[in-house]
């Protein structure tokens, strides 16, 4: 057998594609893209909203620390009501005395944080003895004043800049 060779056929070389670029984007990465800056606006919002809103509570806690002695009971209760009313209206909040005032101030904490109305009575002491809070019991005063100043839940917070500078 004869042995038959094929002639060369004029063919082109095989020319392959670019590889695909990164830019434009699909779809799909603009949707990506569009969400992420919709996520982290939201976030810095409810950040700069929370700080904004805790305000009254960073003032009031350098305040707090200023009061030491038992002699400063007052000042302490004062200090109380000044954060109230920068969270509630004035009218909501400076009427109260009393077993009244405690029980607004025990409402705005969870209930294994509560102890103003078990302490009404040094409380009342305090406040209305010619004679100071003896340490111990400023101790237990002081230590449910800060506990508030801290974990007070106000859920109704409108306008909270408004009154925040009271403190």
């Amino acid at each position: 057998m004869a042995e038959t060779t094929m002639p060369a056929l004029p063919l082109a070389d095989i020319h392959l594609p670019e590889t695909p670029g990164v830019w434009p984007l699909a779809w799909g990465w603009w949707l990506t893209i569009v969400l992420t800056v919709i996520a982290v606006a939201y976030l810095a919002m409810v950040i700069v909203k929370r700080r904004r809103q805790n305000v009254a509570r960073r003032e009031a806690l350098n305040r707090l620390a200023v009061l030491k002695s038992p002699d400063d009971f007052n000042q302490l209760n004062l200090l109380l009501r000044q954060v109230a009313m920068s969270y509630h209206s004035r009218a909501e909040v400076a009427g109260l005395t009393g077993q009244p005032w405690l029980s607004f101030l025990d409402q705005h904490l969870e209930e294994r944080d509560r102890g103003f109305i078990s302490l009404s009575e040094v409380w009342q002491q305090g406040l209305f003895s010619p004679a100071p809070l003896e340490k111990e019991q400023f101790a237990m005063c002081y230590q449910q004043a800060k506990k508030w100043i801290r974990k007070a839940n106000f859920h109704c917070m409108p306008n909270v800049s408004k009154e925040s500078g009271n403190v």
